[in-house]
């Protein structure tokens, strides 16, 4: 799911539904062939017509500058009138611009209100970023409640940064009691989903033993796998994950790192 999410209505007014999930359609599929020119132009007489999904999708052409000139201002516009009609998308990427403060004033508070609106819908960039504020606790009060009931339902739906979170909850301790095994758990289900950092937590378990056996060649795979993912977590582990190998081993498991995950290992 990203800054545009393909456009659904209830069943009732199905005439209606139906012409507009049309149009919704082919912009979105203009949208992602590249042509954002084609699909502003099917978007915005929905959008004056009220549909909350194209005035959030013309909200997020002008904050990413896709078709047209980056706008913040006309971003936070169109991304409000979506936002305020209850579209969960819109309201994430409202809540977005008042995080970074882009075409609004800077207010964590408000974003984080954004966010638990959209998240309440079930929006899943949304329960894992406020997840993320409510863990960080350093630009709105800390709740490990919180941050864990959003995590886990992010991590439900399939965010890999999430289902990392969870296991750095069990390992440090975070609002539940330590429990190794159950963090290695969370953290091969973020590896195995594609997040750097749940690779180098992954991978440093299996270093160390801690919740998983003691694997030197599955260690060293998958802090490679994290460092060429740009996680910083790695690097601690690197050299003496490869010593541990020797040359032949190591040389093979830099062999298996640079292979694409397993599909069946992918899902999570």
């Amino acid at each position: 799911m990203g800054l545009f999410d393909r456009f659904r209505r209830p069943a009732a007014c199905a005439a209606m539904a139906e012409t507009v999930e049309a149009r919704m359609g082919r912009a979105l599929d203009a949208a992602q062939a590249g042509d954002y020119e084609e699909a502003l132009a099917l978007w915005e007489p929905l959008a004056r017509e009220g549909v909350a999904r194209a005035q959030n999708n013309i909200g997020a052409c002008f904050a990413e500058g896709l078709g047209v000139r980056r706008d913040p201002e006309m971003a936070q516009k169109w991304l409000r009138l979506s936002a305020q009609a209850g579209d969960a998308v819109g309201q994430r990427n409202l809540a977005a611009l008042y995080f970074k403060g882009e075409g609004v004033p800077q207010d964590y508070v408000h974003a984080a209100e954004l966010y638990g609106a959209a998240a309440a819908q079930g929006d899943a960039p949304a329960q894992d970023m406020l997840s993320w504020m409510l863990l960080e606790g350093e630009v709105i009060p800390p709740d490990l409640a919180e941050a864990r009931r959003w995590a886990e339902a992010a991590a439900a739906q399939g965010v890999a940064s999430s289902m990392t979170r969870m296991g750095m909850l069990y390992h440090n301790a975070l609002g539940v009691e330590r429990n190794a095994a159950e963090a290695a758990r969370w953290w091969r289900q973020g590896a195995d989903a594609g997040d750097a950092d749940g690779q180098a937590m992954l991978g440093a378990a299996h270093h160390l033993g801690s919740g998983v056996p003691r694997d030197p060649f599955a260690a060293y795979e998958w802090l490679l796998r994290a460092t060429d993912g740009g996680s910083a977590l790695a690097a601690p582990f690197l050299p003496a994950a490869r010593e541990a190998l020797g040359p032949e081993r190591a040389a093979e498991a830099e062999r298996r790192a640079a292979l694409p995950l397993p599909a069946a290992d992918a899902a999570p």
